[in-house]
């Protein structure tokens, strides 16, 4: 599971990522991604406090399109384990990540759902939009033409 301490609430941020974040399309999920900026002075220290324990923070989307209630927490619970398996994909943790399941996942497994979420992560698009690293994981020096920031 993932914490919650790392899971989207605001609405705000899902718009945030919705508008400006990249897209990539799976089988079954639209997965869409922001990398944000890391303003020492910033004024929503949430994100900076979240950031120093690790990892993005996910947000799920899943409409009644896909199914009943229980059909729709199955799927959410398998998206949130998928998302945990692939957590260590992510080079950043300063990442939000917003997951729209499609009607075709309530049939997916965890596993399969995993396996499209790690092949999203390797797309083009995701990996240009993330801060770059050196070889020993720190962070490098990216252009902005580059490195797509949120405000």
């Amino acid at each position: 599971m993932v914490a919650s301490s790392h899971r989207i609430s605001r609405r705000s941020d899902f718009t945030r990522t919705l508008k400006s974040g990249v897209r990539v399309n799976t089988r079954d999920l639209v997965i869409h991604l922001l990398a944000l900026s890391v303003d020492p002075v910033a004024t929503d220290t949430r994100r900076i406090e979240v950031a120093g324990f690790g990892g993005p923070w996910l947000g799920l989307i899943v409409s009644k399109s896909v199914g009943n209630a229980v059909t729709r927490h199955a799927v959410a619970r398998r998206l949130r384990a998928a998302f945990r398996q692939c957590l260590a994909q992510f080079p950043s943790t300063e990442v939000l990540v917003v997951i729209r399941a499609r009607r075709e996942a309530s049939s997916a497994s965890s596993v399969e759902l995993a396996d499209q979420l790690a092949e999203a992560l390797t797309h083009r698009r995701f990996r240009r939009s993330l801060p770059h690293r050196d070889l020993h994981g720190a962070p490098g020096t990216a252009g902005i033409s580059e490195l797509q920031v949120a405000p």
